[in-house]
């Protein structure tokens, strides 16, 4: 095993053949528990409610759990269909509106059922093992192009969780952290606790120790202080959408460490996969926010900590404007200081808006 493929261990959604086995991200690190989905209803509700959770993921687990629906209707006579199908695909779209890779993994998934191929099943099959195969190949690639922006003996920051627990494998900036570690560019990670689900303190730093990666955690609100001492040159975040102009929704949190970066001259990296950009949206403003129960804000590990009566506000993502991104990485190339011109010269409309 190389270096590079000994920081890649992890495979969190997997399909074995009758079911989609999760890893149950809510129950990290302290229990690793996989989780066997057997229709789309429990996929479904798996991504509602976290078991599964990242942009890439979240498209990949809802193409398999049109497939196990398939199943289920084949295996009881029914006809396998797009009218048959299309209010799963609908039920399984609903699960979470912002990130756009689940609209776009379950519009390939619809133009397969279009096409009405013979055995439709084994068609389906064929396209969402597709979709998770390009998605890592994709990570492989997004690391190695921004492995490339980074300066050797760097410090880098990174927030939320955005490695193999949230794709098909490797990650989008974990993916480019782990290339960097590997080629001797990375001295030092970072990693934001980010509350309320603290997917950095869980989720990062157990995938970063698994795999042999040094790293420190920091508490969200220290990250402007770390930026200020000169330990950080670059910040690595991933996306859950890219707006035609190169606006950024991504995990709460994501637009203040951009707005400390761009004040102490850290450089601000985005990653993600061509997959996430969403052309059809003119800009930041139009992506809907997905807002969560209050009480995972007023609670830590279901306990409360806040008064009761109290009240709290709870936007799960923020749109990090393009005009303070110094590197948007997607495996087709390198778009430093995105704009609209620079997303138009990359991307396609009819390539990569979701239907």
């Amino acid at each position: 095993m190389n270096l590079l493929d000994s920081h890649d261990t992890i495979r969190a959604v997997v399909y074995t053949g009758e079911t989609l086995r999760l890893l149950d991200q809510r129950r990290l690190p302290f229990e690793e528990i996989h989780l066997d989905c057997h229709s789309a209803v429990d996929v479904a509700e798996a991504i509602r409610n976290l078991v599964v959770r990242g942009a890439p993921a979240i498209g990949i687990a809802a193409a398999w759990g049109v497939v196990l629906e398939a199943r289920n209707l084949a295996a009881a006579g029914q006809a396998v269909s797009a009218q048959t199908l299309e209010p799963v695909l609908a039920h399984l779209n609903a699960a979470r509106p912002t990130a756009v890779n689940l609209a776009w993994a379950l519009a390939r998934m619809r133009g397969v059922l279009v096409r009405a191929p013979q055995d439709t099943v084994m068609a389906l099959t064929t396209e969402a093992q597709s979709i998770q195969d390009e998605d890592l190949a994709a990570n492989r690639r997004m690391g190695q192009l921004g492995a490339g922006l980074i300066s050797a003996g760097s410090g880098v920051l990174t927030h939320c969780n955005t490695g193999s627990l949230a794709t098909a494998g490797f990650g989008t900036a974990l993916g480019v952290i782990r290339a960097g570690v590997a080629a001797g560019k990375i001295a030092q990670v970072y990693a934001g606790e980010t509350r309320p689900w603290l997917q950095g303190a869980r989720l990062t730093m157990w995938e970063l120790a698994r795999d042999r990666i040094p790293a420190k955690l920091i508490a969200d609100s220290a990250a402007a202080h770390l930026m200020k001492s000169g330990a950080v040159q670059w910040v690595i975040v991933g996306a859950d959408r890219v707006a035609a102009n190169g606006d950024t929704a991504n995990k709460i949190g994501t637009y203040q460490l951009a707005i400390a970066a761009r004040h102490h001259g850290v450089k601000f990296m985005v990653v993600a996969p061509a997959s996430t950009v969403d052309m059809a949206t003119l800009d930041g403003s139009h992506i809907e926010i997905e807002l969560r129960d209050a009480t995972e804000l007023l609670s830590v590990a279901g306990k409360r900590t806040v008064i009761e009566g109290a009240e709290a506000w709870n936007p799960v993502f923020d749109i990090t404007p393009a005009s303070l991104i110094d590197a948007l990485v997607t495996e087709c190339g390198v778009i430093e200081q995105p704009d609209a011109r620079c997303m138009r010269e990359v991307f396609s409309l009819a390539s990569h808006a979701p239907t």
